[in-house]
């Protein structure tokens, strides 16, 4: 009987602390609240661009970090492997494969900051040709 309660308890206290442990990451999430996706595909005006071109670029500072630190700790691993014994060929091939996949997707973030640059660009010169074409065109009524 006693077992059972003992079971019971864990059981709830397990359940209670894995609830715990996901409440930060769905206050992250609601804190963040930018879809990058959905801002993406409905960028439609400069500054949406440029929203866009600022959390790619906040990405790729973050990755680039992380990328730094795997690379800090493949020289310590190499540096030292006496201390870290037959794991050390491993753990030296999965953090040079960390640190390669970090530099790639900061790399990757960094192209679509400048891609959203461009296009915020290419939307301010539009609208200045546009509203330059906009004030010929009423120049020219205005003559007749």
């Amino acid at each position: 009987m006693k077992i059972n309660k003992i079971v019971a308890t864990f059981s709830l206290l397990n359940f209670m602390f894995m609830a715990a442990m996901s409440l930060p990451v769905q206050a992250a999430a609601e804190v963040e609240g930018f879809d990058v996706d959905a801002a993406s595909r409905n960028a439609v005006t400069r500054s949406d661009h440029e929203a866009v071109a600022r959390y790619y670029d906040n990405a790729a500072v973050e990755t680039q970090a992380k990328a730094h630190e795997q690379k800090r700790l493949l020289e310590q691993y190499e540096n030292k492997s006496y201390l870290y014994g037959r794991e050390a060929e491993d753990m030296v091939a999965h953090t040079y494969a960390l640190a390669r996949k970090y530099e790639k997707e900061a790399q990757a973030n960094t192209r679509e900051a400048a891609l959203h640059r461009q296009m915020a660009s290419q939307i301010e010169e539009n609208d200045f040709t546009q509203n330059d074409s906009l004030q010929k065109l009423s120049t020219i009524s205005d003559l007749h």
